[in-house]
């Protein structure tokens, strides 16, 4: 609801930041109150404040991925039951991988938020949960079928009029591996919306509902007015990106295409899927919400990076996305590596619009979030155990800057990699390498950021699954940078029983066996020639390259 009360700037700054420190409580509140080390350490959640018209007034830091998709959740709820349907004290539950977009671990909880009986907002989360039931701990490789993927939830209510609903909580219960540490987790959900809840509520009273919707339609004046600007200078025409998964984890041998095409006519932007590839056996498949949110995600590093997202974002852009495609799947679709095309298509949006917006792209990322998950049972404590993190990569050179080093992908935000300390500490692993992988970046007038090696020691019999991606086409350069290294997985490296994996679900290992991870790169931007011989030099000295490199790839030897 636009309203026409006069607001003055000073107001509109207190309460934009003031929503945004809303949704970082929220987002600290969960985070501080965790049962397992994915949310708490790697932080693989996020968190928003919307308006009673779901749209975003507030969204901490979290996973970019996620980035306006949450009101998807409350939006499909009240399409579905109503709007009616929300009630003081209600907190309700989706992981619905076809309405949420994701994958069926990562569950969204969320409430309407009430002041004197008058609806003002929704707060929500989502957060990856360790196990939901899949026909394999933590998540399965291979699966070719949602149903094989664990519970998957429309929407429900978790909690009514302020009490929990036992019935629903008990079904979750019962169809996980480790329910102590997932209710553990849920709880931590409905403490976090309890947390938006007040500090909603506390605003909406400081303020007044009409004061709050009058900054509200102000911020999201000012984020639409300064997108189109830039989306006004890019030149009026249709630019295109083509780019290839490895495979669907079943058919490896068969590559699965994604094709953008882009365009521009004055303040608007579309962005069209709908020539990708049909969707997969395997679980590379994601729901449409999920392919927008990507598409948007690429759109705002280019157009609005500096701006929190809010309800004003987007307003110019528009996406065509094909139901039964890898990006747009349907049921019973498997959705549970869902990620990996997201990760290229953002890195596309760069490829596309290179042309047009030379000084805002840069090469590729490493791309993916690159999963270990292993599972077995602890000697240590005679209990079974689940882990599963990303590991880091290169991201991509652009104009005036080398892309960094071992940072997660792009899709993860600020996800992070589980330190060495909680990783040896809660599973029977020991990390006997961890550092950059020198030469994995792509050569340019600015180098591409390396990635990382990881290689962790079994302590025990269990088993590990594996989620690399980007082997066939690693991160490419821009304007004559060259491409990065992809990764490469070798379980025993240097021993008769040397295997070497990018995707597998479960296979055994024993103790004493050696996982070595090594993740790509970013790609270059610039002809390497142009790359001066003193910044060449400086990497030899922080072994961000070779010798060898040093010379082939930019004609500097080493004395």
């Amino acid at each position: 609801m636009t309203t026409a009360t006069a607001i003055d700037p000073v107001t509109v700054e207190i309460i934009r930041n003031a929503l945004n420190s809303a949704a970082d409580d929220m987002n600290a509140t969960l985070i501080r109150s965790a049962y397992t080390p994915i949310i708490y350490e790697g932080g693989d959640c996020v968190v928003a404040l919307l308006d009673s018209d779901h749209q975003v007034l507030g969204q901490s830091a979290g996973l970019p991925i996620f980035l306006g998709n949450l009101e998807t959740c409350t939006r499909a709820t009240e399409q579905r039951f109503g709007r009616e349907v929300w009630e003081p004290g209600d907190v309700w539950i989706l992981n619905d991988s076809y309405l949420g977009g994701t994958h069926l671990n990562d569950v969204t909880i969320f409430g309407p938020v009430f002041v004197d009986e008058l609806l003002v907002g929704f707060t929500a989360t989502r957060a990856h949960w360790i196990d939901v039931g899949s026909k394999d701990p933590g998540g399965s490789m291979d699966s070719t079928s949602i149903f094989q993927e664990g519970l998957r939830l429309g929407a429900h209510k978790l909690v009514e009029g302020g009490k929990d609903v036992r019935s629903i909580m008990d079904v979750i219960a019962t169809n996980v591996r480790f329910p102590y540490p997932t209710m553990g987790d849920m709880h931590a959900m409905i403490a976090c919306i309890k947390m938006g809840d007040a500090r909603l509520s506390a605003l909406v009273r400081r303020f007044g509902l009409e004061t709050l919707e009058a900054a509200r339609d102000e911020i999201f004046r000012q984020t639409e007015l300064l997108e189109r600007a830039v989306i006004a200078a890019i030149p009026d025409g249709v630019y295109a990106a083509e780019g290839v998964l490895d495979n669907d984890g079943i058919d490896l041998d068969s590559p699965i295409p994604i094709k953008l095409r882009v365009t521009v006519t004055g303040e608007d932007i579309d962005f069209d899927v709908t020539e990708s590839a049909d969707q997969a056996t395997g679980p590379v498949n994601c729901g449409v919400a999920q392919a927008v949110s990507a598409l948007r995600v690429g759109y705002k590093l280019l157009v609005s990076p500096d701006l929190p997202g809010n309800g004003g974002s987007f307003r110019s852009m528009t996406t065509q996305v094909r139901e039964g495609s890898v990006l747009g799947a349907i049921a019973p679709a498997a959705c549970q590596w869902y990620f990996s095309h997201l990760g290229l298509l953002i890195d596309m949006v760069a490829r596309a619009l290179a042309p047009a917006m030379p000084d805002r792209v840069a090469g590729a990322s490493h791309g993916d979030s690159m999963i270990v998950l292993t599972a077995g049972t602890d000697p240590r404590t005679g209990r079974e155990f689940v882990s599963l993190e990303a590991t880091l990569g290169g991201w991509g050179a652009w104009d005036g800057s080398d892309g960094e080093s071992a940072l997660i992908n792009n899709v993860n935000g600020s996800l992070k990699d589980l330190p060495v300390e909680v990783l040896e500490t809660r599973y029977p692993f020991r990390i006997t390498t961890y550092q950059v992988r020198p030469d994995s970046g792509g050569a340019g007038r600015w180098r591409g950021g390396n990635g990382v090696v990881r290689e962790y020691e079994a302590l025990t019999d269990c088993t590990v699954s594996l989620w690399f991606e980007r082997s066939r086409q690693p991160a490419w350069g821009l304007f004559g940078g060259e491409d990065a290294i992809g990764p490469d997985v070798v379980i025993n490296p240097g021993r008769a029983d040397e295997r070497r994996m990018l995707k597998v679900n479960g296979t055994a290992i024993t103790a004493g066996d050696v996982i070595r991870c090594a993740t790509g790169g970013g790609g270059g931007y610039g002809d390497p020639t142009d790359r001066s011989t003193a910044d060449v030099e400086a990497d030899l000295l922080d072994r961000h390259i070779t010798p060898a490199a040093a010379l082939s790839r930019y004609g500097v030897g080493a004395g």
